[in-house]
């Protein structure tokens, strides 16, 4: 569904800024669908990690920056990347120019790397979490979603097993939220139904 802010607006989620065509697209055409893809899932991982005590919106705004700057976040790309190259990124304007999160993208490619090399799907490994199909909630008010759970708790401890980082129990929680792991839609929010909710 397309922003025109000339329109009426269906109901959606109140923590989306109608203000902003590109959050309000974000949530209306991304948010909570299912992704399976690994390489989506890597880089949406990847990103919620560069989130850590920064607005959502920010890195959104962010996002063709950083598949430019990381080989459109293909991991065997990333790891080659050399350490002076990694350093001009901190003059890169077009990503959130961190130290630490710049080389958490090269730690999770390598992470990514390593499970493959185990024979381990990532895709299959992440969606075991919540059994492999999304978990529907129908929450009525934002008060009642939680930022944590016993599941993103679990994936942090075990994505940090294989050497990720910047993958914490509540930046877990918001990519499963993202990639459709669950619904969180509210339950009168317009999209509800689109991600899997029976109203």
């Amino acid at each position: 569904m397309s922003f025109n802010p000339n329109e009426a607006q269906p109901t959606i989620c109140p923590w989306v800024s109608l203000k902003d065509p590109i959050y309000v697209a974000y949530h209306n055409n991304e948010w909570g669908r299912p992704v399976y893809d690994p390489i989506e899932l890597f880089e949406k991982l990847c990103l919620d990690g560069q989130q850590a005590g920064l607005s959502w919106i920010t890195i959104l705004k962010k996002k063709q920056g950083y598949r430019d700057a990381f080989c459109q976040f293909d991991p065997y790309k990333i790891v080659e990347l050399s350490p002076e190259y990694l350093e001009s990124q901190m003059d890169n304007k077009q990503i959130v120019r961190n130290r630490l999160k710049i080389a958490s993208i090269v730690r999770n490619a390598n992470g990514y790397i390593k499970m493959k090399q185990q024979g381990v799907d990532f895709s299959e490994f992440l969606w075991s979490f919540v059994g492999g199909s999304p978990v529907i909630n129908s929450y009525l008010t934002m008060d009642e979603v939680p930022v944590l759970t016993p599941e993103s708790t679990a994936m942090s401890k075990e994505l940090k097993k294989l050497g990720f980082n910047f993958v914490g129990p509540t930046i877990c929680y918001a990519f499963m939220q993202a990639v459709g792991m669950v619904n969180d839609h509210l339950f009168d929010c317009a999209f509800y139904s689109e991600c899997g909710g029976d109203k």
